[in-house]
């Protein structure tokens, strides 16, 4: 199995694409003629069609000077040099929220489970019919429905 170098942090994309079309181009010598032709005017028309990177402009979105006198946005939500122990608080209250909202619909769900088959218990005990009725896919299906029907009680 061959094995590539992986870019490092500092290899640029450019130098890590020369190093990539390199090991391509040493078995393109192997390839038959329609093959290379193809692939040639395939890179051709990428080249075509690459688009070069725009020029980014810079947008500053506070005035330099609200921020260094500590009236910048950052600083009133806690978000300035020492906000960091202010987002930590608020990500912290917001993740203790999440787990409280799953341990609750997981207890609510299980609730649910637990009754269901509690009333199925509960009728399967009850009733007079014979346990093989119970056996009957469908049975639990209409014991259930039987209960949320229009007569059933309240």
């Amino acid at each position: 199995m061959n094995q590539t170098a992986l870019p490092s942090s500092t290899m640029t994309a450019d130098e890590f694409g020369q190093r990539v079309a390199a090991r391509l181009s040493q078995a393109a010598d192997a390839l038959p003629y329609d093959v290379s032709e193809r692939l040639r005017a395939a890179r051709m028309q990428a080249l075509a069609q690459r688009k070069r990177p725009a020029a980014q402009p810079v947008i500053h979105l506070r005035p330099a000077a609200a921020t260094a006198h500590g009236q910048g946005p950052e600083l009133a939500l806690g978000g300035g040099e020492g906000g960091s122990w202010w987002r930590s608080i608020i990500s912290a209250a917001w993740l203790a929220a999440l787990l409280v909202g799953l341990a609750w619909v997981h207890q609510t769900q299980t609730e649910s489970i637990s009754s269901e088959i509690t009333e199925v218990d509960t009728a399967l005990l009850t009733d007079e019919l014979p346990p093989s009725a119970y056996a009957d896919p469908g049975f639990v299906q209409f014991i259930k429905s039987s209960r949320t029907g229009p007569n059933a009680p309240h």
